[in-house]
């Protein structure tokens, strides 16, 4: 893992709290089509379901582990019941990826990122160029430049160190190639892991997956992204930002 400098330091940040309702509960059959799982219900059904996670899930696929769905009302969706979390041992790990960026604009609109605090406007899904990342901070309280944030959800571990990516990504590495171009043009750029587990107090990239992405993930912290992480604790009720957590690379 290179050198092992710590870019980020542990701390207390929170709560920030993002409701949730995934009160059906089940054990996982499978995961397969990377969008779909079928699960058995309480009541001894099998219901498929939608797998809102395009990664591989590297040990958060386990058949038989026990899962949580939310369930929706929507006449138009497919599938009724989505898969949020899965149990891995005492944890449970947030699956829903999109949930991540939920998690971190509650985050920013609440002060409890430091590095990324005083923004009073935040937008999401901003174009730049030929990308697109997940926001924009403007109207610094302090008169500082507008941030620009790409948001990873984590949830490979390995023991108590959190891994990124579980699987080769090529969109991932544009990212931090479209944010070290930001910085150079002397904008503010940040990347922010959400660590959906709480069993996990650092970050590392998963090198043994994607070696190039753990070196753009170098670059741009060498370059000036600030590369950044924070840990939450998910239930079937809330997922819950408890700290921020040092980033290894």
């Amino acid at each position: 893992m290179g050198s092992n400098a710590r870019r980020s330091a542990a701390g207390e940040i929170g709560p920030v709290r993002l409701p949730l309702e995934a009160r059906l509960r089940g054990r996982l059959v499978r995961r397969y089509k990377r969008f779909l799982a079928d699960v058995v219900t309480e009541d001894g059904r099998t219901i498929t379901v939608h797998c809102p996670n395009p990664g591989r899930m590297i040990g958060c696929a386990t058949p038989g582990a026990s899962v949580r769905c939310s369930t929706s009302d929507n006449p138009r969706r497919k599938l009724r019941h989505t898969l949020e979390m899965i149990r891995v041992g005492r944890t449970w790990v947030g699956l829903h990826a999109a949930r991540a960026n939920d998690i971190a604009a509650r985050a920013f609109e609440t002060d409890a990122v430091p590095e990324l605090s005083a923004y009073r406007e935040i937008r999401r899904e901003v174009s730049v160029g030929n990308s697109r990342l997940d926001f924009q901070l403007t109207r610094h309280s302090g008169g500082r430049r507008p941030a620009y944030v790409e948001v990873k959800s984590v949830t490979l571990a390995d023991g108590r160190l959190a891994l990124f990516p579980d699987s080769v990504t090529e969109r991932g590495r544009r990212h931090l190639e479209t944010l070290m171009q930001l910085r150079r043009r002397g904008s503010r750029a940040a990347l922010l892991f959400v660590v959906q587990r709480a069993d996990c107090d650092r970050v590392s990239p998963a090198d043994d997956i994607d070696p190039a992405y753990g070196a753009a993930l170098r670059a741009a912290a060498r370059a000036g992204v600030a590369i950044l992480a924070i840990g939450a604790r998910v239930t079937s009720r809330a997922i819950t930002v408890e700290r921020s957590l040092p980033v290894v690379l």
